[in-house]
């Protein structure tokens, strides 16, 4: 959704970088690129003359002209500035002292509220709460089934005595049914009310009817990211009718400009406390402004990715897999150990998003929205078509077994011999991080090991001198090696440099043999 939003700003801050001083028109310029990109966003017009009036005023001042590095504070007033406008702190949800919580949801029609009920729902079962929905929009039609479904999925249970489409009083629902909460013990009790295609004043008299009888904890508005500047104007008309607590995005995965998020919080002043970013259930999580604005700015979100890995991954079965990478070279990390591996990272969401959380991703993004994620059913049709002795040791797969495999797995031979590849490079990789050694052909990284190191060279043992073919010239050599072995037995006196006595300048009686004396 803010993909357009980051290309702008990254264009902006680029002409920024390689200047040692900023001037009052560098300043000028950006700011004026940044409002341009906030428009284009379709961001509120009052929060982008906020939001540009702050980030000019703090790049004017000394905070910049004295930095060692212009740019990078420039872009670290924009991310400040936009963890401000998008809410500032992380909001949590308050629950009640005593009794059941209770949370309502409020919104326009086709915002995505029932779907949101359950997700919501699905995400406090994980936090060991055990929550209940209730069906109160008995206009639409089916409400009450779609809630149900989505309960059933969620796990959770539902209180719906009322059918639905046009039947029954919504205000008696939602007051019997923290009754039926207390009476069953449910510590969450989620409220789904009805929604209409426009605002008008039947719809606000039912949800401050609804509020009124279940006296509800929070109150969230649930607005439809992708529906732009106009989510305002409804959160204005929303908060003045029933004076939500807090704001809920929906489908901000969307391809839309995204400028609701950048603007509901700062116009209405209720911060927004969760998003929905997919079709699935798990496809919802808290809001954190800070991350948000770190993703906006091409920064990653790392924390996230970290959160997610922690729910999907099994500590003990990671201790396993890195025992085996860090033994006996890796050999006993199978083609069984890569493909689970590969469906754990499958259950963390799709692979295009994931890698779109690392910081510097933002520059291949063409290649990441390239990515298929049904590679990896390909891989896993591959590998479940094998043996398991072949799963185990790769290396016996030869010519034939590769075209069994593929002929079994329903792909190219090519395909087969390109996994097997893969598989060993990856395990040698993974073997030698494991084992502390670093990337091969990588060099030493902090806190890590370094690549292979090189062997030091041996010095080459000294060749023995050649004699002389010359019967003169040979005996000449062994001559003076015999004087040498003659010399070196003799015992030395201390006390002098060079092997010498103390006050010697050297044996006085010395004489060069004949036959040297024949050779001058």
């Amino acid at each position: 959704m803010f993909d357009t939003l980051s290309d702008r700003l990254a264009a902006t801050f680029k002409n920024l970088r390689g200047k040692g001083r900023l001037s009052e028109a560098d300043i000028d310029a950006t700011t004026r690129e940044i409002r341009i990109a906030l428009l284009e966003a379709d961001v509120a017009l009052p929060a982008v003359r906020a939001f540009i009036s702050r980030v000019k005023e703090r790049a004017l001042g000394a905070e910049v002209s004295a930095a060692l590095n212009p740019a990078q504070q420039v872009i670290k007033i924009v991310n400040e500035e936009l963890i401000s406008i998008l809410g500032g702190e992380t909001r949590r949800l308050r629950f009640a002292k005593n009794g059941p919580t209770v949370i309502m949801l409020a919104g326009l029609q086709g915002a995505g509220k029932t779907t949101l009920a359950g997700k919501l729902a699905k995400w406090l079962k994980d936090q060991k709460h055990t929550p209940l929905l209730v069906a109160c929009d008995l206009q639409r039609p089916n409400a009450v089934t779609q809630l149900g479904v989505m309960a059933e999925r969620a796990g959770v249970a539902i209180f719906a005595p009322e059918p639905g489409n046009g039947v029954g009083d919504p205000v008696k629902v939602a007051k019997d049914s923290i009754e039926f909460a207390k009476s069953k013990l449910y510590d969450v009790v989620i409220v789904d009310t009805a929604g209409r295609l426009g605002i008008d004043a039947e719809m606000m008299q039912q949800a401050a009817d609804i509020r009124a009888a279940v006296e509800p904890d929070e109150v969230l508005f649930v607005v439809d990211a992708m529906i732009g500047q106009d989510a305002v104007t409804t959160a204005q008309a929303f908060l003045e009718g029933v004076d939500f607590t807090g704001v809920v995005l929906s489908k901000l995965d969307g391809d839309a400009r995204g400028g609701a998020a950048l603007s509901v919080a700062h116009v209405t002043g209720r911060q927004i406390m969760f998003a929905s970013n997919g079709e699935k259930l798990d496809d919802f999580d808290a809001f954190h402004p800070d991350r948000m604005a770190s993703r906006i700015l091409g920064m990653g979100d790392v924390l996230s990715l970290i959160e997610q890995a922690e729910k999907t991954f099994s500590q003990e079965e990671a201790a396993k897999v890195a025992s085996k990478l860090a033994s006996k070279g890796g050999k006993e990390f199978g083609l069984d150990d890569f493909l689970a591996q590969l469906e754990q990272v499958s259950k963390m969401g799709s692979i295009s998003k994931l890698l779109g959380m690392l910081p510097g991703m933002q520059q291949m993004r063409d290649q990441i929205n390239s990515i298929d994620d049904r590679d990896v059913a390909r891989v896993g049709a591959i590998i479940k078509s094998m043996t398991p002795a072949e799963r185990q040791d790769p290396k016996i797969i030869n010519g034939s077994r590769r075209a069994r495999i593929a002929k079994g797995s329903g792909v190219h031979v090519s395909e087969v011999s390109n996994l097997v590849t893969r598989f060993f490079e990856a395990r040698k990789m993974m073997s030698a991080m494991a084992g502390g050694r670093g990337i091969p052909g990588m060099p030493g990284l902090p806190g890590m090991g370094g690549g292979a190191a090189r062997k030091p060279k041996q010095q080459k043992a000294a060749k023995g001198k050649r004699q002389s073919g010359n019967p003169l010239k040979r005996a000449q050599q062994q001559a003076q090696a015999q004087q040498r072995k003659t010399d070196g037995q003799q015992q030395v006196q201390p006390g002098g440099a060079f092997g010498l006595g103390a006050g010697q300048g050297g044996p006085s009686d010395f004489e060069l043999p004949k036959e040297f004396k024949d050779l001058f």
